[in-house]
């Protein structure tokens, strides 16, 4: 494993180089996953980025939690589309007790169907996390969002601890695991290594990279000039480089924060997969979209079925 200050040396290096040196790690094909977000708003915590958090007056639509069938008649659409993996995301910093039984049933309905499932339900205990791995999830969804170093100017009503405890029942139960990021948020560059060394020491299966969309009327509205296009390159390289064993995953922020030459470029160096479609509370490319981007970088996408 390389050191902070090698990974800080690649990343400030000839950008052209350290692509080249990310792109020797690629997977073979680019997957799609994609989302549905199947329980809206009201969240009570404060993370400074998130629309759906109730510290904030922001302009979303809430709702409750969807009903199974609704939750397997979207991952179908979704799997026809291209995606190869379907999470299940709800708002909320734990599982509702009234609302995990159904949560546990939309999960043994997608693997009925075959449709690889993952859920990103928030902070787990071990009674949880056990529950889910008998209810078959194949996949569990739960990002650090940044650094440890950093976690206190993102969010003070849980804490970065509470965060990496998940994780490791996550692992422990048998769940493979999907763990990244959000940048942009203004971190420093030390503290994106610092992310990549982190990410690495947890070592999950795909480490989905999100590009903060400032959201009106959330603490971070106005974080449009925290991060540049080539430093998101810089940022997914150093990525790759240092989980080289991990799907490094282009997600939130792509439509709105990058060109299509860089996404171009992303899928042709530093990334191996994509949540295709729309997001949590923004928009996405259509998977056609995201499948003429992957090809115009020279790379194939590796998908259930594409129609």
């Amino acid at each position: 494993m390389l050191s902070k200050q090698e990974l800080l040396d690649l990343y400030n290096s000839d950008l052209e180089t350290l692509l080249v040196e990310a792109q020797k790690f690629l997977k073979p094909e680019v997957e799609f996953c994609s989302i549905i977000n199947a329980r809206s708003g009201k969240c009570s915590q404060n993370c400074k980025y998130c629309a759906q958090s109730s510290h904030y007056s922001t302009d979303i639509e809430t709702y409750p939690l969807m009903d199974v069938e609704t939750v397997v008649n979207a991952a179908r659409d979704s799997v026809k589309n291209g995606a190869g993996r379907v999470a299940i995301v709800t708002s909320g910093k734990t599982p509702d007790e009234s609302d995990f039984d159904t949560m546990l049933g939309m999960i043994k309905a997608l693997n009925k169907e075959g449709i690889k499932s993952c859920a990103s339900i928030g902070i787990l205990n071990k009674e949880q996390a056990r529950a889910l791995n008998e209810a078959g999830l194949v996949r569990f969804h739960h990002n650090i969002n940044t650094c440890k170093s950093y976690h206190p100017e993102i969010c003070t009503t849980h804490s970065y601890e509470d965060r990496i405890n998940t994780v490791n029942l996550v692992k422990k139960y048998g769940m493979e695991l999907c763990c990244g990021v959000i940048i942009g948020m203004g971190e420093s560059i030390e503290q994106r290594i610092e992310m990549a060394l982190e990410l690495a020491a947890i070592n999950p299966d795909s480490i989905p990279v999100n590009i903060l969309t400032p959201i009106p009327k959330t603490p971070f509205e106005n974080y449009w000039d925290k991060i540049d296009e080539e430093n998101v390159l810089r940022t997914l390289a150093i990525f790759k480089i240092a989980c080289p064993d991990a799907s490094i995953r282009i997600a939130g922020g792509k439509k709105a924060r990058l060109t299509e030459e860089t996404i171009v470029k992303a899928f042709k160096y530093c990334a191996d997969s994509a949540i295709v479609g729309n997001y949590l509370t923004t928009t996405g490319f259509t998977p056609d979209e995201d499948k003429h981007l992957v090809e115009k970088a020279g790379r194939k996408c590796h998908c259930l079925s594409y129609s």
